[in-house]
């Protein structure tokens, strides 16, 4: 073999030991580097805080969800509340109405219907239904005129102005939401309200109240310092007059001022005995009373009693 081909044979020997060697560390270099994820320490710390990042904000939403969750309830629970209250206090009205026309005492009232009485004055109902009656009646005066010849008269119930607590004068307003003495209070001021607009329209008043005659001082003496000034006459039981009834009581006292050539007008009370029976006039106007409470009548008549 010469000289060019010993050379020749010696170099793909050299090159068949060198390539395997070569192969593999090129091969084993490729695999390290596909097998791990090179990372920097800054890279790491904000991959960390992403996720930290994420928790919060889905904890975050958690949360949120249970308090809506939470507020959907209350909501419903509050609807609910809401529509038992109201068929409570619709139940009620109707009984009340009822009450009324048959002179039924408080005791005749559902269990359900003392818890219905307080909201109806708490929340300002009461209020706005003696607003809502005193405004028809200012609205029915103010489209007439009284007869220039003064035979016109307009009877108003003295008890409605001279609340129940006669002898201990005025009630602080700081009662009016806890006790049926803030319903007195209430009726009383718009009474007045009305009395006070009717008396600056030049109706002549006429007042009358089922209490004995001999209260007439004290009764006369409240209402001076009430501000009722003017009125034509007050009407009060003489002891004869207290074996009757106060319905037909009133309705005595109303013809014999027919009889005298007078005219009425209107009739104004809280309660339903001054508004039955012969010569009511043209206009009757009934203001509103709490639910559930014991009539004027019971309550002045058992007083009058222990009086004697």
């Amino acid at each position: 073999m010469s000289a060019y081909g010993r050379e020749m044979e010696w170099e793909r020997e050299y090159s068949a030991q060198s390539l395997p060697s070569r192969g593999g560390s090129e091969m084993e270099s490729r695999y390290t580097t596909e097998a791990g994820i090179f990372m920097s320490s800054f890279a790491a710390t904000i991959f960390i805080s992403g996720l930290v990042t994420f928790g919060v904000s889905l904890l975050s939403l958690l949360v949120s969800l249970t308090v809506m969750l939470q507020s959907c309830q209350n909501k419903n629970s509050g609807v609910v509340e809401m529509y038992r209250y109201t068929d409570n206090y619709d139940y009620c009205r109707s009984f009340a109405l009822h009450a009324e026309l048959n002179s039924l005492g408080a005791h005749s009232f559902p269990a359900i219907c003392k818890d219905v009485d307080t909201v109806y004055i708490k929340e300002g109902l009461y209020r706005r239904d003696l607003n809502i009656t005193v405004g028809i009646a200012e609205d029915f005066f103010s489209s007439i005129r009284p007869q220039k010849e003064g035979r016109d008269v307009v009877l108003m119930d003295a008890d409605d102005l001279a609340i129940e607590n006669l002898y201990t004068h005025r009630i602080h307003e700081d009662t009016l939401h806890n006790s049926s003495k803030g319903a007195d209070y209430l009726k009383h001021i718009f009474s007045l309200k009305l009395y006070l607009k009717l008396q600056s329209e030049g109706w002549p008043l006429i007042l009358f109240s089922r209490k004995h005659e001999k209260l007439h001082n004290a009764t006369v003496e409240y209402l001076m310092s009430m501000g009722c000034r003017g009125w034509s006459s007050l009407i009060m039981r003489m002891e004869k007059e207290m074996q009757i009834d106060s319905q037909e009581f009133l309705s005595r006292r109303r013809i014999s001022l027919q009889r005298t050539n007078l005219r009425i007008v209107a009739v104004i009370s809280s309660q339903m005995d001054a508004l039955r029976g012969p010569c009511l006039g043209d206009r009757i106007f009934k203001l509103p009373n709490p639910i559930s409470r014991h009539s004027i009548e019971d309550r002045i008549e058992s007083r009058i009693q222990k009086s004697k």
